[in-house]
């Protein structure tokens, strides 16, 4: 059956009893990171719990979507396979912070506005758009110069979502003193972002009044004719490495690690394998030896912007990269991508290039590897493309 993205729909069905699925989309604070128990005591598990209580009928099915970390680009891009995939009913959607809320750019507004328009179109769903607050934000923050939050507002406009803003109820709050800001974020803790659970239980009471307001209201989402920014990631292609056949010599494919540094780091929930490049052999789980090391990997592309998505682990070497046969230049300092970023593993996320002509390019990704006695590896899943055709093709050589 299809449902229209109503939210009053959504409330009738959940009072009749009906089977339901809510998907949370977004990073760390969708996660609930430093959260006493992240599954509860963060919004994403207080709305959950919220929704339990007030609908007792209703059979939910709750999906966490969320890494901590990330954007909307690389969301654009999980949308289908964690989100969509799952036939959601309601979606609450982060990203504004991680993307920053002060500083728009071309590609970040464009693949957050096509996650809306997707799943408004392709899902049927209504939309929870959710403005998450950092400490600055509430206490240093001015309004008039968040740039990101201006720009979701006018999507949520177009598109008629409800917002759940975090930033205005915890500013409001602040300034009339009825938030401790220093047990919402304390000062030992070295961290400005990510509050305790007074934070949470905050955010989670923006995300609620954002829902219970739009149910009242009988708020509809719709899909406006023409979208406010470009329509770059509304074509997109997530391409697995391991589909392109032959793989360069000394590549592999193998399962994501089974292990993780965090929960929403834990990579066997968001990539379906890794092809592996590498310097060495494994032994057993703890000795290698060296091995003639994996050579670069080429194809070929037809797009605007790529995104290469995988697993950082302690031994993940640099890379580089060549687009067009150039090298691709992540800081003025280095040629080199890095893609350890952990003690232990995680996620890698890695927005190679943005703004390209529409038309076919050659992409080539170099391992570089520390030394023959350093094991090394890069774990990747995926060549993300969107704009232009959106596809990829193995280039032989």
């Amino acid at each position: 059956m299809s449902f229209i993205p109503a939210f009053a729909d959504f409330a009738r069905r959940a009072v009749e009893g009906d089977r339901l699925t809510v998907a949370f989309l977004g990073g760390s604070l969708t996660w609930g990171a430093h959260a006493s128990d992240p599954n509860r005591t963060s919004y994403r598990g207080l709305i959950c719990e919220r929704l339990e209580e007030t609908y007792p009928h209703a059979h939910f099915h709750f999906v966490d979507a969320a890494i901590g970390g990330t954007g909307a680009q690389l969301g654009a891009f999980r949308l289908q396979r964690d989100v969509l995939d799952k036939k959601p009913d309601l979606i609450f959607l982060d990203f504004t912070l991680n993307d920053d809320t002060y500083k728009v750019s071309p590609d970040t507004l464009e693949a957050y506005e096509s996650i809306v328009r997707r799943v408004i179109a392709d899902g049927r769903c209504p939309v929870v758009q959710m403005f998450l607050a950092s400490r600055y934000d509430v206490v240093e923050g001015v309004p008039e110069r968040m740039l990101r939050r201006d720009s979701h507002l006018a999507i949520s406009h177009a598109y008629h979502t409800a917002v759940g803003d975090a930033i205005a109820l915890m500013r409001d709050r602040y300034q009339h003193g009825q938030a401790d800001i220093n047990t919402i974020w304390p000062p030992v803790s070295f961290d400005n972002t990510h509050p305790t659970d007074l934070g949470y239980a905050l955010y989670a009471e923006a995300a609620w009044r954002a829902l219970k307001d739009a149910i009242e209201r009988k708020l509809v989402c719709t899909v406006p004719e023409k979208m406010l920014n470009g329509d770059t990631y509304m074509r997109w292609a997530r391409v697995r490495i391991s589909s392109l056949n032959p793989l360069s010599a000394g590549w592999r494919v193998a399962a994501p690690n089974s292990t993780s540094i965090a929960f929403d780091f834990l990579m066997t929930r968001w990539l379906d394998d890794v092809c592996v490049a590498g310097n060495f052999r494994e032994l057993g789980r703890t000795e290698t030896e060296k091995a003639q090391p994996s050579q670069p990997l080429r194809v070929g592309f037809n797009g605007r912007s790529v995104l290469l998505f995988g697993e950082s682990t302690p031994r993940s070497c640099k890379y580089r990269v060549l687009i067009d046969g150039e090298p691709v230049i992540p800081d003025q300092n280095s040629t080199e991508f890095e893609a350890r970023f952990f003690d232990g593993n995680g996620r890698l996320w890695q927005i190679v290039a943005e703004g390209l002509k529409p038309v076919d390019h050659s992409l080539e990704i170099q391992p570089v590897f520390q030394s023959a006695n350093t094991p090394g590896e890069l774990r990747l899943e995926s060549i993300c493309i969107a704009g232009g055709q959106a596809k990829v093709w193995r280039i032989d050589g």
